[in-house]
């Protein structure tokens, strides 16, 4: 559940840096956390010598920043966006759970987190684009 938590948490932070300073705020927030948390996460497992803790949320922090860049301000496309990378990273489809467990330390802790949110990215455009689902 942490990594639930942490996603719904973020929502709020993205909806305040867009509309702060546009997507490229918060394309700019996700890579920093994705460059910060490569480093914390791989200083966090090796000193509780657990490949992946459950408590290393920063790589929801960065994949939810990235999903929500295809999202417009509206709180149906912020769920959405929610819920699609919540799917994908609890179920972690081809090749995401090959990546889980084939790359190690900070960056792996991080990778397959992004590469759900991408799989999330892609059906949120989909369905705001070419279904017509529009918020």
């Amino acid at each position: 559940m942490p990594g639930t938590w942490a996603s719904l948490a973020t929502l709020p932070c993205a909806w305040l840096l867009v509309w702060a300073g546009g997507k490229p705020a918060l394309a700019l927030a996700a890579i920093a956390v994705f460059a910060v948390g490569c480093w914390a996460a791989a200083v966090t497992a090796r000193a509780s010598g657990a490949k992946d803790p459950g408590f290393i949320v920063v790589d929801e922090i960065a994949a939810q920043f990235l999903v929500l860049l295809a999202a417009p301000l509206d709180w149906r496309a912020y769920l959405a966006g929610f819920l699609l990378f919540r799917v994908f990273d609890i179920t972690k489809p081809f090749p995401i759970r090959r990546i889980e467990r084939g790359v190690a330390g900070g960056l792996g802790i991080m990778l397959d987190d992004v590469l759900a949110a991408i799989y999330a990215l892609i059906l949120l455009v989909i369905g705001e684009g070419a279904l017509g689902v529009r918020f």
